[in-house]
């Protein structure tokens, strides 16, 4: 948040004292946290409560994750009601859950009421079900049972992300009794975009966009109104799904139907927002080797052995392109050159297998690459890499020349980098591909295979060219 905060007590004489949050880089300013850190030291509840209260949720969650742990809690226990526990859906798994567990269950109830059924889903299934359960006892029956229905549906799922607070009205309703009821009824959800028609046994009819509600005369019955061909997702779908068919058919909004095709819920564009953040976050961790849930908060025991499974994989292929070399172990006695440039040729093939592999993981990700053109993608990546590895062998070969005053080793490091580009550009898709049709990760386990077909290709198409060249049998 970049407006000012005031932090001079409120009964001081002297004029305010104004300190920025953040600073030019979007940042949080150092003083501005030692100032709150000192204040909670000082257990100065109705300064902190002041703090709070201005903050969006997204900012407060930002200097609760900038402070030391012990305060993180104080924070909490000291502003009580005026705290958003919307605020703790902003900082990373770890320090939420750092900060859940040393919370008094009944203190995260309060929390847990205060916010809207997705947000309250959100922080509770990141504890553990014992500790669920003790907090939901806290609960209103009503609350509580909408809340365990919710977490009962899988993790990722549309079911999870919903909100329960949705306006369905009858679809035998005029215009002007839905006008009316929205007018009066106490308890509507904060924003909405549109009303559905059920029936008396809650199963969906179809939706009432808000400007079409408005824009109708008072005695037209919602029946003349609704969109019963309205994009709707199951509470079952995939969150990844749901938020493809925002982005597709340009949603702001989706209800959520049960097996029943009763509504059940709604999810909004600003769930999905989070849904695309959080799925492109683990593809990005997932293309380094890197468990999706590992975080900066992490301590360096859990970072060290999320990691170590993968790096042991990465060892293990490294020892297999270390044997190809091995095979040409004469060879590279005999011609010191060889043993020189052999790491270019895996390097450039690598770096194009990336490149591949990153734009065949998302293609396979957002849908765009499947059974239709897969192919004619195929075929176009491996003309790819035929035309930059004929590029790239000319560049090569005459530095190699120039370099070592061979110049059959230009000839020799050129046919082998064409190979290796091709050979990259080609396991760059179908590794990706071949990992989706045996439904892993592509994102996970592309990489290491990746590597180590360019690792493999491009010293063992460089020294056997070169043997045959040189004669160096």
């Amino acid at each position: 948040m970049s407006e000012q905060i005031d932090v001079a007590r409120a009964d001081q004489a002297n004029p305010l004292d104004y300190i920025e949050m953040r600073g030019e880089d979007g940042g949080i300013r150092r003083e501005f946290v030692e100032r709150i850190a000192h204040a909670i030291k000082a257990a100065d509840a109705a300064f902190l409560r002041g703090i709070v209260t201005e903050l969006h949720e997204a900012d407060l969650g930002d200097l609760i994750a900038a402070l030391e742990p012990d305060d993180r809690v104080s924070l909490v226990e000291l502003t009580g009601a005026d705290f958003d526990f919307s605020a703790l859906n902003e900082v990373d798994n770890t320090v939420r859950e750092e900060i859940l567990e040393e919370l008094e269950p009944e203190t995260v109830a309060e929390g847990v009421r205060e916010l809207e059924a997705d947000d309250a889903v959100e922080l509770l299934e990141a504890l553990d079900a014992a500790e669920q359960e003790e907090i939901l006892e806290k609960l209103p029956p009503s609350e509580r049972d909408a809340l365990e229905r919710s977490l009962d549906y899988p993790e990722n799922s549309a079911g999870r992300r919903m909100q329960t607070d949705f306006i369905a009205v009858p679809p035998t309703w005029t215009v002007g009794q839905a006008i009316d009821h929205l007018r009066d009824a106490p308890d509507l959800p904060d924003r909405f975009y549109e009303i559905y028609a059920v029936g008396s046994d809650r199963r969906w009819q179809g939706a009432v966009p808000l400007d079409a509600l408005l824009r109708a005369r008072r005695p037209v019955r919602l029946a003349d109104l609704i969109d019963k061909e309205r994009r709707r997702v199951s509470v079952m779908d995939d969150q990844e799904e749901v938020a493809r068919l925002f982005g597709k058919y340009n949603l702001v909004t989706a209800p959520v139907l049960d097996p029943d095709e009763r509504l059940v819920g709604v999810v909004t564009v600003d769930d999905v927002v989070d849904v695309i953040a959080e799925e492109a976050d683990e593809e990005i961790k997932a293309l380094g080797g890197i468990i999706s849930d590992e975080e900066l908060s992490d301590s360096v025991w859990t970072i060290a052995r999320g990691r170590f499974n993968w790096l042991l994989v990465n060892l293990a292929t490294a020892f297999l392109a270390a044997s190809v070399l091995g095979l040409f172990k004469g060879q590279l006695e005999r011609m010191v050159a060889l043993a020189v440039l052999a790491p270019i040729v895996a390097s450039q093939g690598g770096n194009a297998a990336t490149q591949t592999m990153t734009v065949a993981v998302r293609a396979l990700a957002t849908r765009e690459l499947g059974a239709n053109n897969a192919w004619r993608v195929v075929l176009r990546e491996g003309l790819v890499g035929l035309v930059n590895g004929l590029a790239f062998a000319l560049i090569t070969g005459v530095a190699a020349v120039a370099w070592f005053k061979i110049p059959g080793l230009g000839v020799v490091i050129g046919l082998a980098i064409v190979c290796n580009l091709v050979a990259g550009a080609l396991g760059g898709i179908l590794i990706p591909m071949a990992l989706e049709r045996m439904r892993a990760d592509p994102a996970v386990a592309s990489g290491t295979f990746v590597t180590t077909v360019t690792d493999v290709v491009g010293f063992f198409s460089f020294l056997c060219i070169a043997t045959l060249w040189f004669g160096l049998n």
